[in-house]
């Protein structure tokens, strides 16, 4: 999970000032010395670092801190703060242009993503903003570089638009071309990297620009690669001008680095982040959410965001009649099952939540072998059984685990899971359970 060390370097000297009481200007430097440590060793620029902790000293010596009656909750407060500044203080989106058609043109070195995240980008923008995306293959050197293009726009039905090896500069002037014949009002170019930054790469990417002239020059970042990242974005930004930066692979970096220097090197903003391997698993990125993530306040926001994608609107109203009539079924409880599953996981679920409730999920992981025998053992059953788990008896468990390939136990083990649940719906839908388990009422709950 993304800066999951960093988190928990800063929660226990936080914890370490809330024990204290009062404070004073010695406990102050003491806390911010550690707070430098853990941001050095989350790999963030030393430059950054020297500077954000200047920034917060200055704050939080001042009266409003030292004389507070929450002191230590003063300075989070600040640490929050400066931490969203960092990061950029707001969302920036995606550059529309008023033409008709905008063009996004994608940079960055080979291995960091441009490919697979171009694809995401076109989802996503067509999804949340009606867009109607062309991918364009400007790589022509890296093997396999175009028929990946082609393969992740053919799983997400997205046309692929490309022309072999020729001059990249034609390509992208072609493809242009081909999308004002074809209506497609949003062209996304996945250019050619590097293994490093050379001359003759940035002299094509700098014809690139100068022929379609982009709305936007997204860099494509690799968040792993920690100081490299860094060093890569001042470099694309000064031959290019980037306007903005993508963050690929945040959710297997524990440290997250990068993420906090990008921002405060270039000038330039993080509009969005690759959060795993799933071709929807791309989000706008908040620097104020992501501050939350960082602290262990959680990300409720974003949660909710990514349960409502998921949910399908008429089924959670059903749902949600019928858990105020008690009439949960095991369809009901195989839907509730996919839905978690597209939310991406409990793992990435626990990143969003605040404080103890994230630590007692981080980790977890949503077994596929598991979930392709429940669908099995409940696709082996007459809809009478799935409406009526109570009248599966012996012979008909005994059918149910031949049809599905499994044992009489495993179908015991689901109706036990089954009735546990249906349980907790009776709970949710009397009102009994906290937080935003109990909104299920309007949404259908989540599933779990």
């Amino acid at each position: 999970m993304a800066f999951e060390s960093l988190s928990d370097k800063l929660g226990n000297v936080f914890k370490k000032l809330r024990g204290k009481g009062r404070l004073s200007e010695a406990d102050i430097k003491e806390a911010m010395r550690e707070v430098r440590m853990a941001l050095l060793e989350a790999d963030v620029s030393y430059k950054v670092v020297r500077d954000f902790v200047k920034q917060v000293s200055e704050r939080a010596v001042g009266a409003d801190v030292l004389e507070s009656l929450t002191p230590a909750q003063m300075v989070i407060k600040i640490v929050n703060e400066e931490l969203v500044k960092l990061m950029g203080s707001t969302t920036t989106k995606l550059n529309i242009s008023s033409r008709g058609m905008t063009v996004v043109m994608l940079v960055g070195l080979q291995g960091a993503g441009k490919t697979t995240n171009g694809a995401k980008l076109a989802a996503l923008m067509r999804k949340q903003n009606g867009k109607r995306p062309l991918l364009v293959a400007c790589d022509i050197y890296r093997p396999a570089a175009i028929k990946q293009l082609e393969t992740v726009g053919r799983q997400l039905d997205i046309p692929v638009f490309q022309m072999g090896t020729e001059d990249p500069v034609n390509i992208a002037k072609a493809a242009i071309e081909h999308a004002k014949k074809h209506g497609n009002d949003l062209v996304i170019l996945d250019t050619a990297g590097r293994l490093h930054i050379d001359e003759t790469l940035m002299d094509e990417l700098r014809r690139i620009k100068a022929e379609v002239r982009p709305d936007e020059i997204l860099l494509v970042v690799d968040a792993m690669t920690g100081q490299d990242a860094v060093n890569a974005a001042s470099a694309f930004d000064e031959a290019l001008g980037i306007t903005g930066v993508m963050l690929t692979k945040l959710d297997g970096d524990a440290r997250g680095g990068a993420a906090l220097s990008v921002r405060a090197v270039t000038g330039k903003p993080i509009k969005f982040c690759g959060v795993g391997e799933k071709l929807d698993a791309i989000e706008p990125f908040h620097p104020d959410r992501m501050a939350s993530r960082i602290l262990g306040m959680g990300d409720v926001l974003t949660l909710i965001e990514k349960a409502e994608q998921s949910f399908d609107e008429k089924k959670a109203r059903e749902l949600a009649e019928k858990m105020r009539k008690n009439a949960f079924t095991l369809q009901d409880y195989y839907d509730q099952l996919q839905q978690l599953k597209s939310m991406g996981g409990l793992g990435d679920i626990a990143g969003m939540l605040p404080g103890g409730m994230g630590k007692a999920m981080a980790g977890a992981q949503i077994n596929e072998r598991e979930m392709a025998r429940t669908e099995a053992m409940i696709l082996s059953m007459t809809q009478k059984e799935r409406n009526d788990p109570s009248i599966i008896n012996s012979s008909r468990k005994k059918r149910i685990a031949a049809g599905s390939g499994t044992q009489v136990v495993d179908v015991n083990r689901l109706l036990k899971q089954y009735d546990m649940m249906r349980q907790l719906t009776r709970q949710m839908s009397k009102g009994k359970l906290p937080g935003f388990l109990g909104g299920g009422r309007r949404r259908g709950g989540f599933p779990f």
